[in-house]
């Protein structure tokens, strides 16, 4: 009787494992909304004094109000710390109108 001499061309039963450092993540998006990590449902724009200062004014509004106004953050764009700052400002003035 001949002996087998087994070939180390086999391949083994289990399936070959991804390298875990080249396995992207899966990616989910955030939802729409007012808080840090979501993607703003729409532009937000506080107006600025007309004395030159360049002090915010007047309550967080969805269209450019006219005149001089600063851009908080544009419909879709992430709502960073930043941002939340900025709308929670208007807030504690009690002139927001962010839902």
């Amino acid at each position: 009787m001949a002996a087998r001499s087994k070939s180390t061309d086999e391949t083994p039963d289990t399936p070959e494992q991804p390298n875990a450092a080249v396995v992207r993540t899966q990616e989910y998006a955030a939802g729409e909304g007012w808080n840090v990590g979501q993607t703003a449902p729409s532009d937000a724009f506080r107006a600025l004094d007309a004395a030159g200062t360049g002090e915010p004014t007047g309550p967080v509004v969805h269209e450019h109000p006219g005149g001089y106004a600063r851009q908080i953050v544009a419909k879709g764009q992430v709502i960073t710390e930043g941002v939340r700052r900025e709308l929670d400002a208007a807030e504690d003035t009690g002139e927001s109108e962010q839902g």
